[in-house]
This record gives C-alpha cells, structure tokens and sequence, in this order.
C-alpha cells in the first residue's frame, strides 16, 4: 500500500495513485496542474434568469439517499424544474468522475474536492455555503491500538484521503499538534476503504464521520479499538457544479431556484432530530435509535453566509496547506467561486440560520 513519497519523488505521481489517475493521462494532468483547463470556456458572468425556463433539468447528488428524503419529509414541494437523476454519490473524487463525465450538474461535499478539481485542471464553481462549526469527524484506531492521542500519530500509518474533507482534518490536526508530514505515514485511500484498513490493521488510524463512528465501536471498541476526539473543523459544507453546466443560463437558473430549497432542507432536518433518527438513521442506516441519537446531538446547527468572505479564507488557508506539503500548486481559491449565487441560501432562511 503506498505511503508518503519520499524526497525526491514527484507528488502528483503521488497524486495518481489516490485518484485512479492513468499514466497515459499523466503529462495531462501535469501541464494543467493549479491553472484553469486547456479546453475551459471561461465562467459566465451573466445575470442570473429569474424564471427557470420549462424543460429544464439537473441532476443532482444525494450520498446515500438522504436529499431526496429531506426534500420529501420538509414537504418543501416540486422544484421548478425536473431533477432527471438523484445520484447516489458523496466522495469528492467520486464526485469530480461524475462531473468529468457529465453524469452529474451538481454536488454537496466538503471544501477540499474544489481544490482538487482545480488542481487536476477541471473547472468548476462554488455556488452556495453552508459553515460549519463544529467538528464532523473524530479519528479511529485499529483494534488493539495503544494511540490515546493526536501526538502518538508520529511514526503511525494514517488513512489519508487528499481529495476529501478527512484528508484536511488529519492535515490539521497534525499541524496543531506540531508534527511534520514526514514523521508520519500517510497512506492513500479514499473514505470508503478506511473501515476496512482500519479492521485489517492496515492503518493506524483513519478520521471517520461522526456517523461511522458508533457502528465501528460497537463492532471492535471490545476489542481494543477506540476513538480520539478533535477540535478541527471542517469548515464548509457546499453545493458546486462544473463550469459548462454554470454557463447554461436554464441549469443555472435551476441551480438557484435550487438552493433555497436545499437550504431549507437543513434547517428543516436540525429542527426535526427525532424525525430524522428514525426516517434516516433508523430505517435506512439500520443504527439503533440511541446511536442516531448521538450522532444527532453532534449535529452542526445550519448556517448561510450571506458574504463568503470567511468561506474563501478558510478555502486558501487550505489550497496553502496541501500547497506546503506538495499536494497542489498554489493558487488563489478565488477562482473557486461563483459569486452570482452569493447570499443566495442566506436570504431563504430564518435569521437565525444566517452567519
């Protein structure tokens, strides 16, 4: 399993191996690495329409089914136009495929998948924020594990997803806890292979969600597997869509008729934990009711920024940090976002939801 590059060793070779990067597609992805790609059409600045027109469609990503079900349970209605596909997709390289091969308009993840993207030269654009303050994820040890803290990561094997929101949590948990990249073994996976690393002692240690965690625990906590709280967040939580799709003035439109509703769906879903435990965690998830309870009393409470000042500082502190480690190139994450959708999901909310 592949760990760290040494010195020396070229990191988007690095790079590669995480994302199923072929090597005929190498000299590709490195003569676009950190600029826009060769063949981008430029972002619209258009004015948004304020009418969907008829016919129009998206499709859009829902991880494990749960928008869909929002939307459902919240009664928020019909869209203005048709969702063509509700996708069941959440990693962000997953998510990066799909937008490449333009299976999906429109997606709900974390903050570093933008970053990748641009890193592999595919433009695409943030469109609505969601802040979020407190921690997601917590990290997860091996059964028989002796590691009680984030400074007994040194010298360790750690489950590493560069293209995902688990890849900056451990990135700043280990900058907090003042440990350098190469004191440690980073070895890349993405989120869906870390259970099983972590139940074969492949790795030390993988950052699980808050979700993952009671079921790992309930299978191997007697077994010695425990897990080590932590204080970083992970900031955003954001829909993004590829640029082409930005530039056709319907799906756009659809896109911010959307965003009200998708930020409704939040604030719904924190408002009605019990409802949620049991629709979602219960019937779908298969947990217990007093695991889903405990991942709902975790939740973040829903918050909309009507500017994204704080978002896109947060979003280059992070581009600064895989940039110190050689993951990416610098760059100004400015590009990242699309500004016509601004505030957007903040004026759809009650004032308390707004930041």
């Amino acid at each position: 399993m592949p760990s760290l590059p040494a010195p020396g060793v070229d990191r988007r070779l690095f790079l590669t191996s995480l994302l199923g990067v072929t090597a005929a597609g190498l000299t590709g992805l490195t003569g676009c690495a950190g600029s826009a790609s060769a063949d981008s059409e430029g972002a619209s600045t258009a004015p948004l329409a304020t009418k969907v027109p008829a016919g129009t469609s998206l499709k859009i990503a829902s991880f494990q089914n749960a928008q869909q079900l929002q939307f459902r349970l919240a009664e928020l209605g019909d869209p203005p136009f048709k969702i063509s596909n509700w996708l069941n997709i959440g990693a962000g390289p997953d998510v990066i495929n799909a937008f490449r091969a333009k299976s999906l308009d429109l997606a709900n993840n974390a903050g570093i998948p933008p970053i990748q993207a641009y890193y592999q030269g595919f433009d695409a654009k943030i469109v609505a924020i969601n802040i979020t303050r407190r921690p997601n994820y917590l990290f997860a040890t091996k059964p028989g594990s002796d590691i009680r803290s984030v400074e007994d990561f040194r010298g360790r094997r750690l489950a590493f997803s560069q293209g995902q929101a688990q890849g900056v949590v451990l990135l700043r948990a280990l900058k907090k806890a003042g440990l350098k990249y190469d004191e440690v073994e980073l070895v890349p996976l993405t989120s869906n292979q870390f259970l099983t690393a972590l139940q074969s002692g492949q790795v030390d240690i993988a950052p699980l969600g808050n979700t993952q965690a009671p079921a790992y625990l309930t299978q191997y906590g007697s077994k010695g597997a425990r897990t080590i709280t932590t204080d970083v967040v992970d900031l955003l939580n954001l829909l993004w869509a590829p640029v082409p799709v930005l530039n056709d003035p319907a799906k756009a439109a659809a896109i911010a008729a959307y965003i009200p509703l998708w930020a409704r769906s939040q604030v719904w879903t924190y408002e009605n934990p019990d409802v949620w435990n049991q629709e979602f965690y219960v019937k779908t998830q298969n947990l217990t009711l007093a695991q889903a309870q405990a991942i709902t009393e975790l939740a973040n409470k829903p918050l909309f920024p009507p500017s994204w000042d704080e978002a896109i500082k947060w979003e280059q502190e992070t581009a600064d940090l895989l940039a110190e480690g050689g993951f990416v190139n610098q760059f100004d994450v400015g590009e990242l976002f699309d500004h016509r959708f601004e505030g957007i999901a903040a004026k759809s909310v009650p004032a308390e939801y707004r930041k």
